[in-house]
């Protein structure tokens, strides 16, 4: 062991659907590296359907006969009372929560006609709803002791869109929203916040992959979520696309626009003439807040 080795031994690390898939890899890594893990998995369907506690219960099984420590939770996300009942799980067992990993996910594709309000509600219950719920006790808890550490599962389908995935599009592309503001708001008090996009082979992805699949190792994914989540990470309000062993930072950019003038009223045609302006993006900077948008927007109207 070297004395670089990144380690989690004080640390607390609660995880959504981590009874599988990428949940299952970081619980299995960061218990190795010494935290300790509360495996919060309903054991449903990939629809959602359903419920177990064999998923969480095997993962708890496996840190403990490495020599790790873990409980197991089976409350839902998708509602305040089982976010809330997680995040005590972690304080009644442990004593603190310092990391959560917001995970759980659950798919209804269809194309957007033909998309139902049903599918919509359940996926935003459990992807957006369901960080929210789990991370707003967290972030209280967090605050208390001046530590903390969220890593937000997002998608491409969010960032960059995907036919057949308005709602987990949606709600993959709001947790980028969620996450950037418990990074503004958690940075006095030494929390941060940060999103990846993971593009790896789970129970969820294995029949959209398709031959790509047997590249794109969950495993793959382990390192960067560890990392992000770690004490010694200094990044917070950021993006990652990560699969395949390549790790990529992502952002949203705010090109210098073009300026109408101070005072000005511009006309539909003005817009119309200076679209090539507007849409360049040479000279982008990217924005940390709201509040460094209305700088650039001060500065150029100056």
């Amino acid at each position: 062991m070297t004395a670089s080795q990144i380690r989690f031994d004080s640390r607390v690390a609660v995880i959504t659907g981590a009874g599988g898939g990428l949940g299952k890899t970081y619980a299995l890594e960061l218990a190795r590296r010494g935290a300790k893990i509360v495996v919060n998995d309903l054991g449903g369907a990939v629809d959602g359907a359903g419920g177990s506690s064999s998923a969480a219960d095997a993962c708890v099984a496996e840190i403990k006969a490495a020599g790790g420590q873990a409980i197991a939770s089976y409350d839902t996300v998708s509602t305040p009372e089982g976010g809330n009942a997680i995040i005590a799980r972690a304080l009644e067992a442990f004593g603190q929560v310092d990391i959560v990993i917001n995970n759980a996910g659950i798919l209804r594709d269809k194309s957007f006609a033909k998309l139902e309000p049903k599918d919509l509600e359940a996926v935003l219950d459990v992807h957006l709803r369901g960080a929210f719920h789990v991370s707003q006790p967290a972030f209280r808890a967090m605050k208390d002791r001046n530590y903390g550490r969220f890593l937000f599962t997002s998608s491409a389908a969010g960032i960059f869109g995907n036919f057949g995935q308005a709602n987990y599009g949606a709600a993959k592309m709001g947790l980028v929203g969620l996450s950037n503001v418990l990074a503004v708001e958690g940075a006095r008090n030494n929390i941060k916040s940060n999103v990846i996009a993971p593009i790896a082979r789970t129970r969820m992805t294995e029949q959209l992959l398709g031959p790509l699949a047997t590249l794109l190792d969950p495993e793959q994914v382990t390192p960067i979520a560890c990392y992000l989540v770690s004490e010694e990470c200094p990044y917070t309000h950021e993006i990652f696309s990560v699969g395949g062993g390549r790790f990529a930072r992502v952002f949203v950019g705010l090109a210098r626009g073009w300026v109408a003038g101070k005072g000005t009223r511009p006309a539909v045609e003005d817009v119309r003439d200076h679209m090539a302006d507007i849409m360049s993006t040479e000279g982008f900077s990217v924005p940390a807040s709201i509040n460094d948008e209305m700088q650039v927007l001060m500065t150029a109207l100056k």
